[in-house]
Order: C-alpha cells, then sequence, then structure tokens
C-alpha cells in the first residue's frame, strides 16, 4: 500500500484482500451503478437513433437530388383543336437535338394516366378527362442544358407546354433535408446535456454516499486527483457498459428496419418507403457514429464525474 491509503485489518475469519480485490468507491452492483448504466444506456440509444436518422436522411436527400437533377420533364396539356400526338412528336425531336440531354421518352397516355392513381385512386375512368402526356428529358452527366432556349422552342410548338428543370424541387428537398438533419443535431445536443445532468447527479450522490471514506483517505494523505481518479475510472467503465448497450440496442433497431425494408420492398408501401428513405441502411458511416457515440458516452461519463469530484474536492479543502 502507498502512503496515501489507509490500512484496514481484515477479521480473522475472512481471506486477505490483495491489491485488485479493493471494492471501487462506487461499486456497478450498486442501485447507483444499475441506474447510471440504463440512464446512459438509454440515452446513448436515443443519441444513436438521432445520429442514425441523420444519416438516413442525409443519403436518401443526396439520393433525391441526385435523381432529380438528372432529369427534366415536359407537360403537355390536351388543347382544343390541336393534334396532341403531333405536338409530342415535334417537341421530342426538338428535345432529342439539344445539347446535353442523352434521352428522350414519351409517356403513353396510359402511363400518364397511371400518374394520376395515387392521388384519384384506382378503377377510375379517365377517358373523358383531359390527362396531360408526360415527356421525361434524362441529362447527360456532367453537361449543362440551355433549358431558356429549350422553353422557348417548346413554347413555339405548343402554347400548353410546360418544361419543368426541377431546380425549384431539387432545392426544396435541399432544405428539407438540411432542416431535419439540423434537427437531429439539435436533439442529439440536448440528449448529451441531459446525460451530463444525470451524470452530474450521480456523482454527486456517490460522492455524499462514500463521505467517510472519502475523509479517511484525505485524513491519511490522499491527494485530490488520486480519489477524483477514482471515481473517474469508475464511472468511466459504468459509461462505457451503458454505452455498449445502448448503441448495440440502436444498431439492432436499424438492422431490423433494414431487413424489414427489404421484405417489404415488393408491396407499394415498401416501394414508397424505399423511395422516400431508400434500403432504410444507415451504412458504414451510421454504424460508425453509433460506435462513436457509444465512446463519448463513456468519456463523458469519465470526465464529467472527475472534474466535479475534483471541484467539490479543492472546495472542502
Amino acid at each position: 500500500m502507498s502512503s496515501d491509503t489507509t490500512v484496514v485489518t481484515a477479521p480473522a475469519d475472512s481471506k486477505p484482500r490483495t491489491a485488485g480485490s479493493e471494492a471501487p468507491l462506487v461499486p456497478a452492483s450498486s442501485i447507483a451503478g444499475r441506474t447510471l448504466i440504463i440512464v446512459v444506456a438509454i440515452m446513448t440509444f436515443l443519441a444513436s437513433l438521432a445520429a442514425g436518422g441523420a444519416v438516413l436522411v442525409g443519403q436518401a436527400s443526396q439520393e433525391w437530388r441526385s435523381t432529380v437533377s438528372r432529369e427534366a420533364t415536359i407537360q403537355l396539356k390536351p388543347a382544343a383543336n390541336r393534334d396532341l400526338e403531333a405536338d409530342i412528336a415535334r417537341i421530342v425531336s426538338v428535345a432529342r437535338g439539344t445539347p446535353g440531354i442523352a434521352d428522350v421518352r414519351a409517356m403513353t397516355k396510359r402511363e400518364s394516366e397511371l400518374l394520376l392513381e395515387p392521388w384519384l385512386g384506382q378503377g377510375v375512368n379517365l377517358d373523358e378527362v383531359p390527362v396531360p402526356r408526360m415527356v421525361v428529358l434524362k441529362l447527360a452527366a456532367g453537361s449543362r442544358v440551355d433549358f431558356e432556349q429549350l422553353r422557348r422552342k417548346i413554347s413555339e410548338i405548343s402554347p400548353s407546354a410546360n418544361l419543368d428543370d426541377h431546380r425549384v424541387w431539387s432545392e426544396r428537398l435541399a432544405d428539407m433535408a438540411n432542416a431535419l438533419v439540423a434537427i437531429a443535431i439539435l436533439l442529439l445536443v440536448l440528449i448529451v446535456a441531459a446525460m451530463a445532468l444525470a451524470i452530474s447527479f450521480a456523482t454527486h450522490g456517490a460522492m455524499a454516499g462514500n463521505r467517510e471514506i472519502i475523509e479517511v483517505l484525505h485524513f491519511v494523505g490522499a491527494s485530490d486527483r488520486f480519489i477524483s481518479r477514482q471515481f473517474q475510472y469508475r464511472f468511466l467503465w459504468l459509461g462505457l457498459r451503458g454505452g455498449l448497450i445502448g448503441a448495440g440496442a440502436a444498431s439492432l433497431v436499424f438492422l431490423a428496419a433494414g431487413l424489414l425494408s427489404r421484405r417489404l420492398a415488393a408491396t407499394p408501401s415498401g416501394e414508397q418507403l424505399e423511395a422516400l428513405f431508400g434500403s432504410f441502411s444507415i451504412g458504414w458511416l451510421g454504424y460508425s457514429a453509433i460506435a462513436l457515440i457509444a465512446v463519448l458516452s463513456a468519456a463523458l461519463s469519465g470526465l464529467t464525474s472527475g472534474m466535479i469530484v475534483f471541484r467539490r474536492l479543492r472546495h472542502l479543502n
């Protein structure tokens, strides 16, 4: 034993203690230890869900914007005294001759009607309804299209034709995704702050419960840094256990969501979910973020408790 520790004489019928069998100041099996592990696990789980959700939205946003930026559409509304099919043929010819456009495809009347089914429902007779026809333009990668010139040429062919380059949609998708990611980051910050407060309360409780031990250690000359380090190591271990539990549970949630989305991929609802969020896979980036949150939870537990104990002991001196 070093000079700054206390020697305690064990009863005759007990086994002698070794240096590695000394009981910690804050046992993990105590009520405070178990409670802290549960709190850290819950907070880590919520923080991991927020981080994984931010990664999921960010990846989906990139896919949305990439898909939208590679396409443009021309909507041609039926008009009286005009040959709709002839107008479509002329528009397709002009679009194919425009630099930067890789492919042009005019949707059939039936395909255009199918686009209205999610809004009007199935089984609706649209024969007497003037359904607009759509022409889809695939843009060549790395090239720019003069949409203003193409828009003028299309309007000369048919005044009822409307070119949409999806620029507005792309900007709205980017704004929406950025807002969702910002909300997820804000939730992550609030969860970390709540975790720090919980660790602070647990540290104060542990100090109150081990006041006699702390006073004895002070009496025999133990330094404040030595005592705070004992709390720091113990809370670091408790935080690591809680962080691994919470991060593991969050990883299982994302894995289960990915498996479920693949099983539902062939259903209409599954196709809609895949269109919004992809395959529900957060990839290596998401799981790396979850692992980092588990490590940060442990570090936050150790650093917060060590700082609080050291400051309290400073005031006691």
